[in-house]
């Protein structure tokens, strides 16, 4: 008999939400935390319709009466991550008073914490969000950590710490979502983890343009193009590749805008999107190979880790090392992080911490995140 169905055994129920720099749409996952080893009962993606990513792209960029939209689209978030929570419940057959809360991550629309004013915005009605499910909702689990002096990102490295940390082997786990960060977790050294570069921001919005598709399934476009040498350069020119962990960063860089001015116009469409995949690859290789040149097993998770053409690309660079999915151990990749704020949300009900000062930079140990009771 499983676990799950033991009879002596009662889980306890959280929820992840998770919504990212991709914006391509809300993943929500139902976690058993009862015990040490968390598990992943089941799954919900619902995608984003097109007005509504639009209406999130423009809140990036400062524009007329952006608080009052910025508040009209967090009621809007809230009611689709409520859909979202529904769906799930009905699917597994679970009721929400038997869920002991949401941890949901919220929409970002702006990460600036090198900036002096030190601040990060995820937008979702928390309060709605609760009304709506009648679930307690753990939510801006950034802002305590950046008010202790850290990034307020990474948050994952704990998660992949607890769920992969051996004390044998050098991992490093990559998450290739719209942006990519890197968790070093080296068996006899303190977690270092940081975002490294683009994921699939850059090669989502240049697929989008060009194909009306909202990404480049398998890589294919790309591969059915070549790189081209002086923008790749030029690009990687960039301050923050050479940057010293720990760091952050998202479309506030990484964006067409900043790509367009270093384009002539004449490129192929196909050889950018190869360009581009080239770029997101070799920001996570050298980032490992510079700060985590020990490692020997390198997995992979979020939506990039389905990106064939990109695999490939990185598994060449870091040839002698075992580069897979987190599909190898015992994860699904594609869920990973929506897995992790189920558990987040677990450490701030708890009243534990849950960031790593070594991966932000903040001061200490902090609780994370705001409980907004059902």
């Amino acid at each position: 008999m499983s676990k799950l169905h033991s009879k002596n055994f009662k889980p306890t129920y959280y929820i992840g939400i998770m919504s990212g720099t991709s914006l391509d749409g809300i993943d929500a996952v139902l976690t058993d935390l009862n015990s040490q080893t968390p598990l992943l009962l089941n799954t919900f993606y619902q995608p984003y319709d097109k007005n509504l990513r639009n209406q999130i792209l423009d809140l990036h960029q400062s524009g007329n009466n952006e608080l009052h939209l910025a508040a009209i689209l967090s009621n809007k978030l809230a009611h689709c991550y409520a859909k979202a929570v529904i769906s799930l419940l009905n699917k597994h057959k679970i009721k929400a008073q038997n869920i002991t809360a949401i941890g949901c991550h919220g929409q970002t629309v702006r990460h600036c914490p090198q900036s002096e004013m030190n601040y990060s915005i995820q937008l979702g009605n928390a309060s709605l969000l609760a009304e709506l499910t009648g679930i307690t909702v753990v939510a801006d689990f950034r802002s305590r950590d950046i008010a202790a002096g850290g990034q307020g990102a990474p948050l994952v490295p704990a998660f992949h710490q607890l769920l992969f940390q051996d004390p044998e082997i050098n991992r490093v786990i990559v998450n290739i979502g719209g942006i990519s960060n890197i968790t070093s977790l080296a068996s006899n050294t303190k977690i270092i983890g940081f975002d490294c570069g683009p994921g699939n921001i850059l090669m989502d919005s240049w697929c989008q343009r060009h194909l009306g598709t909202i990404y480049d399934k398998n890589g294919a476009w790309a591969k059915s193009g070549e790189a081209i040498p002086a923008l790749l350069e030029k690009l990687i020119s960039l301050k923050f590749f050479s940057d010293s962990p720990p760091k952050s960063t998202g479309r506030e860089i990484f964006n067409l805008t900043w790509l367009e001015k270093y384009l002539s116009g004449n490129e192929r469409p196909e050889d950018v999107q190869a360009t581009l995949l080239q770029l997101t690859s070799k920001a996570i290789t050298d980032a490992i190979l510079l700060w985590h040149p020990d490692a020997t097993e390198i997995y992979l998770c979020g939506g990039g880790a389905r990106n064939i053409e990109l695999i490939s690309k990185i598994q060449i660079s870091l040839h002698g090392k075992k580069v897979a999915p987190t599909d190898a151990l015992g994860i699904n990749a594609e869920w990973l992080e929506a897995f992790a704020f189920a558990w987040l949300a677990k450490q701030t009900i708890q009243g534990t911490p849950s960031n790593i000062p070594s991966v932000t930079s903040a001061k200490g140990e902090r609780i994370l995140g705001a409980v907004y009771q059902s």
